[in-house]
């Protein structure tokens, strides 16, 4: 038997009734936030991730799916969703538009080849937003509220907003010489992993999950005690923002995120849930001003953020939290011979045309094994042919919950229905 591949997940059933439901309403909330879906290919050139994410970033070093194609090209399945955005934009010159910022949403699979757990697998959905070409103090705040309203719209409690500031380019480079400098001396006694991030990528020592209860990681110098004027000024009002929005939040300095392009600011989104462990954080992002050029594009703000989808049904079951899910079928045509069978078909093409869910019985059961299918999917009404009935242009309609039942006339069927439901 050939079974899925290590880290996937079929999603079918209530679970994925649960997820259109979910991605429906990031549809709707995005919608009114005025950001437009964007799709871009589940595969793109290694290159991209390479010069975006980062040389020296886990993603790139242990995490893609690398492959080379039947062109010899170097190629690399979707691990992040910034990277191909930011391409598009460039390549699509969106940059020259009319209508700027640029505000995109998605919602799409991305692939890293990782130690598979619960909430993170090696084939994962991600709902993330980005915005390109506003440096405005505004839009980090805008963008921190469509992850914490999507939450609390879910009914989860206890949210708590994580922010940090990383500075523009000339503070993140400060800090990360002031880093180098405190950790050098003591680096030996940290993870052989950390030892090897030192000079490429000391950001990340901080955000180490083997080292993160030593003494050497808990007084290392913090990147908010290094922003310059401009970069303080700029924090300042993003709280100011933020409070505006009455959007809680809490300072935090850890918060450095694992990617190289991050500066300004930086945050995390954690649900307080009993239990839950590392899981707690839900959604991470934060501003990328210098990307855009980096990846041969003009000079251009942006700002995003990710959201792991397979974890936040996890922090939803987690809490108990019911997602309204419609699991009933409206109508259930039933008929015991061919003659009946057409006219049944014809009518479940009626009935769904006019927006009910509408089965009709396709397995050969006689009529009691029909009651009993129509049991199984909940239906509200029973509709029952016979051709002693159909002589008079009648059919039997019974509801399944008063188990009253009368006959109508064919031609009337649907304004019964409308009348009644």
């Amino acid at each position: 038997m050939i079974t899925k591949p290590k880290g996937t997940k079929d999603l079918f059933g209530s679970d994925a009734k649960k997820w259109q439901y979910i991605s429906n309403l990031i549809d709707s909330l995005c919608e009114k936030y005025n950001y437009t879906f964007i799709r871009t290919p589940v595969f793109e050139a290694s290159e991209l991730f390479h010069r975006a994410v980062g040389e020296s970033t886990d993603i790139v070093t242990k995490e893609t799916y690398d492959f080379i194609d039947r062109g010899e090209r170097n190629m690399t399945l979707r691990p992040e969703g910034t990277a191909p955005i930011i391409r598009s934009f460039i390549e699509n010159k969106l940059h020259g538009d009319a209508i700027q910022p640029q505000k995109f949403y998605y919602n799409q699979t991305n692939y890293r080849y990782e130690k598979p757990q619960s909430g993170r697998l090696r084939e994962h959905t991600q709902f993330g937003v980005e915005v390109l070409g506003s440096d405005d103090p505004y839009i980090d705040a805008e963008i921190i509220s469509i992850p914490v309203n999507l939450l609390k719209m879910l009914g989860l409690k206890g949210i708590k907003v994580n922010i940090n500031s990383l500075g523009d380019s000339a503070s993140r480079e400060n800090y990360k010489k002031e880093l180098i400098k405190y950790l050098k001396p003591n680096i030996n006694e940290l993870c052989e992993i950390c030892q090897k991030r030192l000079e490429k990528n000391p950001l990340r020592i901080l955000d180490c999950k083997v080292d993160e209860a030593s003494d050497i990681i808990k007084n290392a110098p913090r990147a908010i005690d290094h922003l310059n004027k401009e970069s303080k000024e700029r924090f300042e009002r993003v709280k100011e923002f933020l409070d505006v929005l009455d959007i809680e939040y809490i300072i935090n300095p850890k918060i450095v995120r694992g990617l190289d392009y991050y500066n300004h600011t930086v945050f995390e989104i954690e649900a307080d849930i009993k239990d839950f462990g590392t899981h707690n954080v839900l959604c991470g992002g934060g501003r990328y001003n210098d990307l855009v050029e980096a990846l041969d594009g003009p000079p251009t703000s942006g700002m995003g953020f990710g959201l792991g989808m397979e974890r936040l049904l996890l922090a939803l079951e987690a809490e108990g939290i019911e997602i309204p899910i419609n699991n009933n079928v409206d109508c259930f045509i039933m008929y015991v011979n061919d003659q009946e069978k057409e006219l049944a078909a014809y009518l479940t093409g009626e009935l769904r045309l006019n927006n009910y869910i509408t089965e009709i019985e396709v397995m050969g059961r006689n009529l009691k094994a029909q009651f009993k299918q129509a049991d199984r999917l909940n239906a509200r009404y029973l509709i029952i042919l016979n051709s002693d009935d159909l002589k008079e242009e009648l059919v039997t309609i019974k509801d399944n919950i008063t188990k009253e039942e009368e006959k109508i006339k064919i031609n009337n069927l649907i304004d019964y229905l409308d009348m009644n439901f």
